[in-house]
């Protein structure tokens, strides 16, 4: 049986899902969090394999009692990331989930029933917006009423209460991330927002040395993975992925200042997804990953190079890809002043470790398989590292407002299992 230390603070995660807040929070404090809480038994499976030293309750948030789980003990830290996609921008125009849209509220039973010293919430930044419903959809008249009374009841309690929209690159995270947090206190202290460690290379703090420039996506990809020709599938790429791709060659490879090459490849990220109405098409490898969603919507595209010497010099007449498609679909490409020619396009989506490592996560996170073993598919993989949050944002929020429970930071070196 588990010995109870009832001098202790102790740390809840609620919404632990595959564990990513959790990790940041171990990255911060040097110790698992005490209790971690999810309804879905594949995420806490893969929270246990991480987190083994922590108590896992897996079952709805509302029917855990906090009383229960604190057992007499005094929570130093309140971690709430309740489900976001009935506010997001992302769902578009679907009707929403009153039950998941009020699963906030869970933050104000652990204020009345075990006064947590600090509240941190994290959620999408349209989370401000979050009112009445009219029907089955948002009532636009109301928007951000049932956010508001959320924050003063939450002040009614004795607590300090301050929210700021944070990006995940800013803290050493390779990716654009954005999420609203929401800091509430009772122990008198000052809520304090971390300085951000990271900015862009132009930045003049980058430039003196004050901060590190952005990790970028390159930096997450495994290159030792050869892409696949889009050419002769089994199964052809449909013809706005051919389409996508050729304007992300012309304008990534083919016309850029500086295309990223890799032993003879110019690569450029792809991206299958909408946001806002506007489909996203490309980005460089140069900067950090774009959200990561639910679902692998990310290629590596890769332009084949060869040295080009002139017209039909070097290659074969009778080979249709190099001497017909060169003329037709492909182009010259210029790197340091020498050209080369596009011999052939490949694609391959990224992997999950790639997108793990995106987020934040340390390279030692076990992604593929549960605490007894059991393997993940790769779309349940990516389901965790869409839904998760990356644990750079929770651990500088955690050195921010609870130094006294900190360690000083350190870096894991293992690779991360795949």
């Amino acid at each position: 049986m588990k010995q109870i230390n009832l001098f202790r603070e102790i740390i809840v995660d609620n919404f632990a899902g595959g564990g990513g807040a959790s990790t940041g929070i171990e990255l911060a404090t040097g110790l698992s969090v005490d209790v971690a809480i999810n309804h879905d038994p594949s995420a806490i499976a893969m929270h246990k394999a991480n987190h083994p030293d922590t108590e896992h309750f897996c079952e709805s948030i509302w029917d855990v009692d906090p009383e229960d789980v604190a057992q007499g003990r005094k929570v130093g830290l309140c971690w709430l990331s309740p489900d976001c996609k009935h506010f997001s921008k992302a769902k578009g125009g679907k009707p929403v989930d009153k039950t998941v849209r009020g699963l906030a509220w869970i933050a104000v039973n652990w204020a009345i029933k075990v006064r947590p010293r600090v509240i941190i919430l994290e959620n999408v930044e349209e989370f401000r917006t979050w009112g009445p419903l009219k029907g089955d959809r948002p009532d636009p008249d109301k928007r951000g009423l049932t956010f508001k009374s959320f924050v003063k009841s939450l002040e009614a309690l004795g607590y300090e209460v301050d929210t700021k929209e944070l990006r995940a690159c800013d803290y050493g995270a390779p990716t654009t991330r954005k999420r609203l947090f929401l800091i509430a206190r009772c122990d008198g202290k000052l809520i304090e927002w971390p300085e951000p460690t990271h900015g862009p290379s132009e930045e003049l703090n980058v430039q003196m040395g004050l901060k590190k420039p952005y990790k970028a996506a390159s930096e997450v990809i495994d290159w030792s993975l050869p892409p696949k020709s889009i050419y002769g599938r089994k199964k052809p790429l449909s013809k706005n992925t051919m389409l996508r791709i050729k304007r992300g060659i012309k304008k990534f490879i083919v016309e850029a200042d500086n295309p990223y090459v890799v032993n003879n490849k110019a690569y450029f990220l792809q991206h299958y997804y909408t946001h806002q109405g506007k489909e996203t098409r490309g980005s460089s490898l140069d900067e950090p990953l774009p959200t990561i969603p639910t679902a692998n919507r990310f290629g590596l595209v890769s332009a084949f190079l060869t040295k080009y010497y002139g017209s039909d010099i070097g290659q074969s007449l009778n080979d249709p890809l190099h001497t017909i498609t060169t003329k037709d679909r492909f182009g010259l490409v210029t790197v340091h002043g020498k050209d080369y020619e596009i011999t052939d396009i490949g694609m391959r989506m990224l992997q999950p470790y790639e997108l793990f490592k995106a987020q934040g996560f340390p390279e030692r996170y076990i992604i593929n398989r549960d605490y007894t073993g059991k393997k993940y598919p790769k779309s349940e993989q990516v389901a965790r590292v869409g839904n998760s949050v990356p644990p750079p944002f929770a651990e500088a929020l955690v050195r921010a407002n609870l130094p006294e429970m900190c360690v000083k930071p350190y870096v894991y070196k293992e690779a991360i299992s795949v």
